[in-house]
């Protein structure tokens, strides 16, 4: 007798069953629990080496007495690491929350009635429905199919898709194995009690080809089925397949610049810090003090803030970017958006509305033929892939009857083929209907209809009447299917490819799909930012060109798809920057051209959404599909568009642009007057009979600067920061830290020496004034650095001029808290203020006018 818990292969689950089995199994995922990743989070943050070095002269300092300056420096590391992990954790759970608005969901049954739900929420019994564009959720066991193919390459290696079906035999059911964190509950001897047997850390082969089993990751490229699902989550071949799930994905623009600035920075800091501790140590200075001033000079010129800042505005990008209706999957990809310079793009949907309507079923001779009608319905009513809007827009005409008529078998859609067959009975008569692209319809062709519905040859005449009737068709902006047929004796069992031959060919049905009135100014505008658009499409060249006229969008030059078959890769490379339509492509060669634009230096974005797309989407800088798009599209994609409009990406470009912007005002300020300072510092070493800088206030310095560029991330882009794609460029970065970093020296030289000569300032009097002036400098040079033009006409965000006036004035107002002495601070003279205004001014103006020269010297390389 069957047990109460397991699966009704018709029915599927109750939601109650479902519900104990989750909190049994737990949810459907590969990803650790959140709390284990914030823990690992937090403790991550120590392993900046720095860090660590702060710890040990900090136990160090303990050890030999100074127990008051131990637990100051372990504070301060403590509030530097916590500030850093609160800010990168809070961006982190952001983008997991936007993540989730564009979760895979499953169609699954669940108390007899088929509902969408988050992969996640799948249990092991569940039934679920998959068609094509589906990604298989969990490993499972195939109940039913109907010519249902899957790709398994990302488990298996295979390239080619592979049938699945149903062997009739009825799945075992046993029990998922439980983890430490699922233990086992209940009797588990029930043989229809659903999950998997054996854990296994591969694919074995005998799995792999099973015919009636399918693994999570594998994606559905034709037909539908309905499968049992067996193992979830960590269970499951892919869970089992540990090397797999600790590969990191390969580092993207944003990140490769990243690394080369840390690198850049690294070394600098090496040789200062070696440096300094060498002069120190030959004028015979304390070893402990001179070791902790190397360490505290190191942190000063490390931008430890870097990770923070960058996760900050990257989240804060993408929540502006989820405003404007794009959901970022991976955050990184802001940059790259921004960076973009070519865009790829379907036709359909972003150049048209997607409003695709049946308008012309017309014969051979150009007459409409209800005929035509009839075998185009035939075949997409019976096809059992992934309807296409096309089929959709067939499909509308419900005053076609095919109730007489039952499927037999298919061959389903590929892209290679570019056309579907079905084969069809009705009154012992078994007929072969055949849809697709009219060039390989026709092709296949050996009679057509004429007028009166006689079958002629098809001679040359004829095929040069049909194709100048394809041709007009495509001039006048219609979107062309070949529909041809052929009967079969009744005693044919299948279809299979070779049945594609000796066709009739019935004709042609013709749609229209209305330009979208924004497409153009779209392209424009992308144009006008620096963004070339080029359209890549399945579709023919009359038909893109009509639809590009309309829009008034230029044609530099054509491709189509036998062109760039017959081209090698060096010879696509040389074609591809001039040309921006692209025609009649499969998808091998869209990908073929996205790697040849890639060759050429461009940043590629790519807009897709069907199953054809997803290797185009992995291969463009920027993958970009939409909220309607296939699993497998929304899958391969780093960002999803909840609305197909080129004036929404449009806006994420700037976007994109606005992030990299506010990421790159922090690198020029660490590399500018934080640099010049801490190389003042180390300098100063040399004719000072003591250390400028105590090396708790230099750790003290560093956390106040830290925290007033905590809101640069809101700060106001500039409108001309915005028109151009934007590049790390590391030779920017050093000119700009050689011309403005000098400035920064010179001014704390200046300090130094009136600190002496003026007010004859001892050790701790040196020492603040010193940290103030630096403080001053260090905070207040970002309103200069973070714009191209004159700052009294850029206008920054208001939160970052008070948490920098504020930090500002905290330093100004230390040396006069009871905190002073503990910090070996000493109150300042008035006087010294108003001498330090009048640095300040002087100093901001002389950045101001080295600013000037450095952008104007780059205008002119």
């Amino acid at each position: 007798m069957r047990d109460s818990r397991a699966t009704d292969e018709v029915s599927g689950l109750s939601t109650a069953e479902a519900a104990s089995r989750l909190t049994r199994f737990g949810p459907n995922r590969l990803k650790p629990s959140l709390q284990r990743a914030v823990a690992l989070q937090f403790l991550l943050q120590f392993k900046n080496p720095l860090v660590l070095v702060l710890l040990v002269a900090s136990a160090i300092s303990a050890a030999t007495g100074d127990a008051s300056g131990a637990l100051i420096i372990g504070l301060i590391v403590l509030m530097s690491v916590t500030l850093d992990f609160v800010q990168s954790y809070r961006a982190g759970r952001a983008a997991d929350q936007l993540a989730l608005q564009v979760a895979v969901t499953a169609n699954v049954l669940r108390d007899g009635v088929p509902r969408e739900l988050p992969v996640a929420d799948l249990v092991p019994g569940d039934v679920v429905l998959l068609s094509a564009g589906d990604l298989v959720p969990a490993d499972a066991q195939v109940l039913q199919a109907n010519d249902f193919f899957v790709n398994q390459a990302q488990l298996t290696g295979e390239p080619y898709p592979v049938e699945k079906r149903s062997t009739g035999t009825l799945p075992q059911q046993p029990v998922q194995p439980a983890s430490a964190a699922n233990p086992p509950t209940g009797n588990n001897s029930d043989s229809h009690d659903t999950s998997q047997g054996h854990t296994h850390a591969a694919v074995e082969a005998d799995d792999a080809v099973a015919p009636d089993r399918v693994f999570m990751g594998s994606s559905v490229v034709s037909g539908s089925a309905r499968v049992l699902l067996e193992r979830t989550g960590s269970q499951t071949s892919l869970g089992q397949i540990a090397v797999s799930l600790t590969q990191t994905a390969p580092p993207t623009a944003f990140e490769v610049g990243t690394r080369r600035f840390g690198m850049l920075i690294m070394r600098l800091t090496l040789l200062l810090v070696l440096f300094t501790l060498l002069v120190n140590l030959a004028l015979h200075r304390p070893l402990l003090e001179s070791f902790l001033f190397a360490v505290a000079l190191a942190v000063g010129l490390t931008p430890e803030l870097l990770p923070m800042v960058v996760s900050v505005t990257l989240t804060r990008g993408a929540l502006r970017m989820a405003a404007l209706k794009v959901i970022v999957k991976r955050p990184s990809a802001i940059q790259d958006l921004g960076a973009m310079d070519v865009l790829c793009t379907d036709k359909t949907g972003t150049l048209t509305e997607a409003r695709i309507r049946l308008e012309r079923h017309v014969d051979a001779s150009g007459a409409d033929n209800p005929q035509v009608l009839e075998l185009a319905y035939l075949n997409s009513y019976f096809e059992s892939g992934l309807k296409s809007p096309l089929d959709d827009a067939i499909l509308t005409h419900e005053e076609v009857d095919v109730s007489g008529w039952t499927k037999i078998d298919e061959v389903p859609f590929d892209f290679e083929r570019r056309r579907v067959s079905v084969l069809v009975e009705r009154c012992s008569a078994r007929r072969l209907v055949v849809k697709g692209a009219p060039e390989d319809v026709l092709r296949l062709c050996t009679h057509y209809q004429d007028a009166g519905g006689l079958t002629v040859a098809l001679d040359e005449a004829a095929q040069a009447r049909i194709n100048t009737l394809f041709d007009h068709l495509g001039e006048d902006g219609f979107r062309v299917l070949g529909i041809a047929w052929r009967d079969v004796a009744l005693d044919h069992p299948h279809a299979v490819v070779s049945d594609e031959s000796a066709l009739i060919f019935a004709g042609f049905a013709a749609f229209l799909d209305p330009p979208k009135a924004s497409a153009g100014q779209a392209i424009a505008a992308m144009a006008a930012s620096g963004v070339a658009v080029k359209i890549v499409t399945g579709d023919n060249e009359r038909v893109t060109r009509h639809v590009c006229t309309q829009l008034g969008v230029g044609i530099d030059g054509v491709l189509t798809g036998t062109e760039v078959a017959a081209m090698n890769d060096d010879a696509l490379r040389a074609r591809v920057e001039a040309v921006n339509l692209f025609c009649r492509v499969n998808p091998a060669q869209k990908n073929r051209i996205i790697l040849a634009l890639r060759a050429r230096g461009h940043v590629v974005g790519y807009l897709g959404d069907g199953i054809n797309d997803a290797p185009s989407l992995h291969t463009a800088d920027v993958g970009i599909s939409v909220d309607g798009a296939v699993d497998v599209a929304k899958q391969a994609a780093a960002m999803i568009l909840l609305e197909r409009d080129l004036m929404v990406l449009h806006a994420g470009v700037l976007e994109g642009r606005r992030t990299f912007s506010n990421v790159m005002k922090y690198i020029m300020m660490a590399t500018s007057s934080n640099f010049g300072n801490m190389f003042s510092m180390a300098a100063a070493t040399l004719f000072l009979p003591f250390l400028p800088m105590l090396p708790l206030q230099i750790l003290l310095n560093n956390l106040l600067y830290d925290v007033s560029e905590v809101t640069l991330p809101l700060d106001n882009v500039d409108a001309e920061d915005l028109a151009q794609p934007k590049h790390w460029d590391m030779g920017f970065i050093r000119n700009f830290m050689l011309t403005i970093g000098p400035i920064s020296s010179l001014f704390d030289f200046l300090t130094f020496y009136l600190l002496i000569k003026l007010f004859e300032a001892h050790e701790a009097m040196f020492r603040t004034g010193w940290f103030v002036e630096s403080m001053a400098t260090q905070v207040l040079v970002i309103f200069v650095i973070r714009t191209r033009r004159n700052p009294l006409r850029s206008q920054p965000n208001r939160w970052l001029v008070l948490t920098s006036l504020a930090v500002v004035l905290a330093a100004m107002l230390l040396p006069f808290t009871p905190l002073a002495p503990y910090l070996g601070f000493t109150p300042l003279p008035l006087a010294f203020f108003a001498l330090l205004a009048g640095l300040l001014v002087c100093y901001l103006l002389m950045v101001e006018g080295g600013k000037q020269w450095f952008y104007k010297r780059q205008t002119r390389r």
